[in-house]
């Protein structure tokens, strides 16, 4: 290990850009009580969208269903039976569906006809969704700033609590807690293999409350997909009285690295899709949004960077829809830099004014090594033969490597690996070690 490194922690902390909180401010922050999404709606009229569009919908959901009835329709479009029945009246009576019996109160058996199916062709070459109704994008909006000024701080318990397994200084600590807190972006800097993503992982587990988002938003008759079952967590409500267009969800985690391109921020529509679907900063809204490896992305950074300037400075976000017309949507998430490139690399003065917070990561000392070492063994359930480290540090420094904050749990993971395939015992021991030394930096091959 390279002894002369006497940091005795992972982050370089720069005081310049934070201020202190008093330890009882941190610790004495009100609970949050469960946020309130809005009420379910009963008439037509209580809706945000106008009732021809739910009523194309309404037409196309009846299209996909071999036991047509309005609860059917109501499960699908997540709207009400009341405002599902007065929506495929207007179809009935438009002799676009006919009714075949009832099943009961507000409940009808329905069945497509000929104009119905010719009427879902044409809706279908402009408009292909068939998911839960959507909800306005003014609805969206005022939805998203009302949960942000009632969600509550983050604690330091709660900071703690995510970066449990991270050793960081105090002061890397507190300015994670003041990115989680006020929302601000964060530069996070330094050598590859310190911590820099996983200090943006646990970071959202931090974030305090769960949020709500709709399935979808309509807008001038087009829809934007925003709910992704890979990116958002949909969480227990104790509401029940509630709009189901809407979900409750964990606040969303969004990972963006070398795949980036200008053209991913932007609204897409395929000739097979005719909706959009969200763009990622649309989705990490109210989450946490990671670039990773900020400087290795198909576009340059400076285009990057420069296409966010303004939402990051404005937290709002100009889309264009296919008609040419740009909307306005929420940029409220925490976006975090990561890159192992120096800040001259990226980007200039102008850009780095508009960052929250910055941190420098470093490689990790000896006594910080020996501490997340240590942690994350025990994470395991794992006891560690006290000769291992000084093992460890004499192969860093035969070997001439600088340690990464990465490398102790990489190492333990790889002798578990070890013990597992020889049928041994679960241990970290220096011939355990050794076998995951050689095999995750390479052995000399012999010949």
């Amino acid at each position: 290990m390279n002894t002369n490194n006497s940091e005795p922690s992972v982050v370089k902390f720069d005081p310049s850009q934070s201020v202190s909180l008093p330890e009882e401010a941190m610790e004495s922050l009100p609970v949050q009580e469960e946020f309130r999404p809005p009420p379910f709606a009963e008439r037509l009229k209580d809706l945000d969208v106008s009732a021809s569009f739910l009523q194309d919908m309404a037409l196309k959901a009846a299209s996909l269903e071999t036991e047509c009835t309005t609860a059917t329709i109501a499960g699908r479009l997540h709207l009400g039976i009341m405002v599902t029945d007065a929506l495929l009246d207007r179809l009935y009576k438009d002799a676009l569906i006919e009714k075949k019996g009832v099943v009961g109160l507000h409940n009808h058996r329905y069945a497509m006809l000929d104009r119905g199916w010719a009427e879902v062709t044409r809706i279908m070459s402009t408009n292909s969704y068939t998911g839960p109704a959507p909800v306005s994008l003014s609805a969206y909006t005022e939805m998203l700033m009302r949960q942000g000024r009632q969600r509550a701080p983050v604690s330091r318990r709660a900071l703690e609590t995510a970066m449990d397994l991270l050793v960081l200084s105090d002061g890397a600590k507190q300015t994670l807690g003041l990115v989680a807190s006020s929302g601000r972006s964060l530069f996070l800097s330094g050598p590859s293999g310190n911590g820099k993503t996983a200090m943006a992982r646990a970071l959202v587990n931090a974030i305090q409350g769960d949020i709500w988002i709709p399935y979808a938003i309509e807008v001038d008759g087009q829809v934007i997909r925003v709910f992704d079952p890979h990116t958002h967590t949909p969480v227990k409500t104790t509401a029940t009285d509630y709009d189901r267009r809407w979900v409750k969800i964990k606040p969303p985690l969004v990972v963006v690295g070398g795949e980036l391109t200008l053209q991913s921020m932007e609204l897409t529509a395929t000739n097979s899709q005719r909706f959009y679907e969200a763009p990622f900063q649309l989705k990490s809204n109210g989450g946490v949004l990671l670039v990773d490896d900020l400087g290795r992305q198909r576009c340059s950074a400076t285009e990057l960077l420069n296409r966010w300037i303004i939402p990051l400075e404005n937290r709002v976000d100009y889309l264009t829809l296919s008609t040419g017309k740009k909307i306005q949507v929420p940029f409220e998430q925490i976006v975090i830099f990561a890159t192992n490139l120096t800040t001259n690399d990226l980007a200039d003065e102008a850009f780095l004014r508009r960052m929250g917070y910055r941190l420098y990561v470093m490689t990790p000392g000896p006594d910080t090594y020996a501490a997340i070492f240590y942690r994350y063994a025990q994470s395991k359930g794992i006891s560690v033969d006290p000769r291992v480290l000084e093992h460890i540090e004499r192969r860093y420094g035969i070997e001439r490597r600088l340690p990464k904050s990465c490398e102790p749990r990489d190492l333990v993971d790889r002798a578990i690996e070890v013990c597992k395939y020889r049928r041994e015992p679960i241990r970290v021991t220096v011939e355990t070690i050794d076998m995951a030394w050689d095999s995750y930096f390479g052995a000399a091959a012999s010949g």
